[in-house]
């Protein structure tokens, strides 16, 4: 099991920013189309963490022209070429999926960690 443990650790990544759920976050990711390479940003709140070690996801929630999207990013991927935090979040649940069933303004807001 030695084996698996130090192959896994090759392949996590050692400059990840630390983010916790509701958190706003901007994820730049990699998309190839055709030959080229371009990065596209991805901002929204993490709704949830989960898994440990090279499984590690988290899923992003934001609204884009009144429909809401999820999607959900393994966090050692070299597809994720940063994580930015753009506002941190107070929140006390491990899991914000009873933002899924909010409309307007009220599906983005969740307080501020400053306040």
């Amino acid at each position: 099991m030695d084996i698996i443990n130090k192959i896994e650790e090759e392949q996590m990544k050692k400059d990840i920013v630390d983010f916790n759920v509701g958190d706003s976050v901007k994820v730049h990711c990699r998309v190839v189309e055709g030959g080229k390479e371009r990065i596209q940003i991805f901002s929204g709140i993490v709704l949830a963490k989960r898994g440990s070690g090279v499984n590690q996801a988290f899923t992003v929630r934001k609204i884009s022209y009144g429909e809401g999207v999820e999607r959900v990013f393994p966090l050692h991927t070299p597809r994720i070429a940063k994580i930015e935090v753009t506002n941190r979040g107070k929140v006390r649940r491990a899991k914000l999926h009873y933002l899924r069933d909010r409309v307007g303004k009220k599906a983005t807001l969740v307080k501020s960690a400053d306040a």
